[in-house]
């Protein structure tokens, strides 16, 4: 029994990494890196204006990380930052060139991705939600002594 589930999450875990490489590859076949290609696409859903700490937060990723991959695009002339409402927190703008960048590489691939996923049966789409849930939550609790570990550090 160990032995095949050993083999499945090696399979999960292969169809993961080529979705990886899939998204590697639109990057740089749109002519941009991973991570200039991630905010651009989190900007998409999260609306235009949002700040600097959501796109943090919806990419898992650094405040660092996510500066200097701004800080570019903003030198660039895709996108801007303007000061909110409260405090100190930035919001980010597209700019037009922004906005057509946007139109002509990002919402194509987030396009192939619904197709991609209305093409499953409903109840399908369903189920691998339900099971990547159950899945994700499992990681979490499995991996919260190494979180903490990295929490203390």
């Amino acid at each position: 029994m160990e032995e095949n589930q050993g083999q499945e999450l090696r399979e999960f875990n292969r169809l993961y990494k080529k979705l990886e490489e899939l998204y590697h590859s639109l990057s740089l076949r749109l002519g941009m890196s991973d991570s200039i290609f991630s905010i651009l696409y989190t900007i998409c859903e999260l609306g235009d204006g949002c700040s600097q700490k959501e796109i943090c937060e919806q990419l898992s990723a650094s405040k660092q990380t996510i500066n200097s991959a701004i800080r570019k695009l903003e030198n660039q002339g895709i996108l801007f930052m303007r000061k909110g409402e409260k405090g100190r927190e930035l919001h980010i703008h597209l700019t037009e060139r922004g906005r057509c960048e946007v139109r002509e590489k990002i919402l194509p691939v987030m396009e192939a991705e619904d197709q991609a996923f209305i093409r499953m049966p409903e109840q399908d789409r369903a189920e691998f939600l339900r099971l990547s849930r159950i899945y994700v939550d499992a990681m979490i609790r499995e991996t919260s002594s190494i979180r903490a570990l990295e929490e203390r550090s």
